[in-house]
């Protein structure tokens, strides 16, 4: 680990006081503890999977160190937990019983539910990881389900979190990689804050972008050394991991690391991909989505590069750029499931602009494009490149991996634009009046993804 890196992360970061990673740490867990909450009794919060792989662990050293114990709260092994909001308030009732503080033990689901009842309980809580599967450890906010939509609910990141490479190498093959391509799908993340940026949307923010792009090369440099299992690769994955929590959490948002790819994977999740089978047998991870939809919008990307849009014709957009009714309409017309649909509606209308506001976007898009089109090209790689990283570390690339029909992979570039405000590429697209014939150029015979099917058709495997 970068001690100093990590603690210049630490100083801009809200919550967080204290990372611990290292191997043969798990055994430090009471002196971190103690450093963060003093004498306050503790509980351990798990499922059984996590509390075989580490809990048991965690519980003892805390016993023998006479720290004062509620009996861990075990959620089910199987199924899979899920993070709806239901098993917060589960938690949180619990919670309301004691004072104890809670010691998550687990990975991203688990500590998302910790997280929010935590706060909902009003008291801080410590993270024990047992896999790198995902970046929100350190992140501000709880990536939850509720009431039909999936949504970042407000709630602060743990005080402290301890990381023992030993365990996390030993975590199942599909958490590492799930976590890579959680990790991986900033490259397109940023490339969209670019944009945000640029077009005076979303300032970037200095701070916050270094701390997830400054270093992302190294952190994501060794896919085939994570897949089999090196100890260096895993330390380089876990401080990506962290050091982007941190750097969501120190803007107070998941735009530091999150953008077009991450619609995708939040689309897919709303609509219940990943509760059946998924890679290999296992349940569908969050992070192989991601990183299915970086593919994706490394690929949109490369297609709208290619155009000059200091030469569009900006009277022609706005003259067929839709009203707010048409607007709700073909979102509503998107959609099948009322609670989605409602929720789309709502973020689509929030990031509405008229065409008089399009008119003064556009004209401001000519002027920058030029040096952000450079800027872009520098920040992202290419889909193939992106493609390969991913196979290395064992993900899912396309996706009939993923349990997706080419025609609904297809309806998701427009269907994820609407499912949140954060403006992206697909917004970009959308507003140069380039979306629809960008996406087409894609699943044309010699497109990036027309290719794909042909070859997976020639193989057999047509889904």
């Amino acid at each position: 680990m970068n001690d100093e890196r990590i603690d210049t992360a630490l100083r801009e970061a809200i919550d967080t006081e204290n990372v611990t990673i290292g191997s043969v740490v798990l055994a430090s867990v009471e002196d971190l503890f103690r450093k963060s909450f003093g004498d306050r009794p503790a509980i351990v919060v798990a499922d059984e999977n996590t509390l075989a792989v580490a809990g048991g662990e965690v519980q003892r050293y805390l016993k023998e160190a006479a720290r004062e114990l509620v009996e861990p709260y075990v959620f089910p092994g199987e199924p899979t937990l899920y993070a709806d909001y239901g098993n917060i308030e589960k938690l949180s009732e619990a919670l309301r019983e004691h004072e104890a503080i809670p010691v998550a033990v687990g990975s991203g689901t688990l500590n998302d539910i910790v997280k929010r009842a935590s706060h909902e309980s009003e008291r801080p809580y410590m993270c024990v990881a047992t896999a790198a599967s995902m970046d929100g450890y350190t992140a501000f906010g709880a990536s939850i389900e509720k009431d039909g939509l999936k949504q970042t609910l407000t709630c602060p990141a743990p005080k402290t979190v301890l990381a023992d490479l030993d365990v996390l190498v030993n975590a199942p093959p599909d958490m590492t990689a799930s976590g890579y391509a959680d990790l991986l799908g900033k490259v397109t993340s940023g490339a969209d804050w670019l944009i945000a940026d640029a077009l005076r949307v979303e300032e970037i923010d200095p701070s916050g972008w270094s701390l997830v792009q400054d270093h992302l090369r190294v952190w994501t440099g060794e896919p085939a050394d994570l897949h089999d299992g090196t100890q260096q690769a895993m330390e380089h994955l876990i401080e990506g991991l962290i050091m982007s929590g941190l750097g969501m959490q120190s803007y107070q948002s998941s735009r530091t690391a999150s953008g077009a790819e991450h619609q995708f994977s939040h689309l897919w999740e709303m609509e219940g991909l990943g509760h059946g089978e998924g890679h290999e047998g296992a349940p569908l991870s969050h992070g192989f989505k991601v990183g299915v939809g970086s593919v994706a919008i490394a690929a949109l990307y490369e297609r709208i590069l290619e155009r000059d849009l200091t030469n569009l014709d900006i009277d022609a957009v706005c003259s067929a750029w839709p009203g707010q009714d048409e607007v709700e309409r073909s979102v509503r017309a998107q959609h099948t499931s009322p609670e989605l649909e409602e929720g789309a509606v709502e973020q689509s209308l929030a990031k509405y602009i008229s065409a008089e506001e399009l008119a003064e976007r556009l004209e401001l898009l000519r002027e920058v494009w030029p040096d952000l089109r450079g800027r872009l090209a520098d920040q992202l790689m290419p889909a193939g490149q992106i493609r390969e990283m991913l196979q290395a570390a064992g993900c899912p690339t396309k996706p009939t991996e993923i349990g997706l029909g080419w025609e609904e992979f297809k309806a998701t570039y427009s269907r994820a634009r609407t499912i949140r405000k954060r403006y992206t590429v697909l917004d970009l697209a959308a507003e140069a009046g380039v979306f629809e014939k960008c996406v087409e150029e894609l699943f044309t015979p010699d497109g990036f993804w027309g290719r794909e099917a042909a070859s997976q058709a020639r193989a057999g495997g047509a889904s």
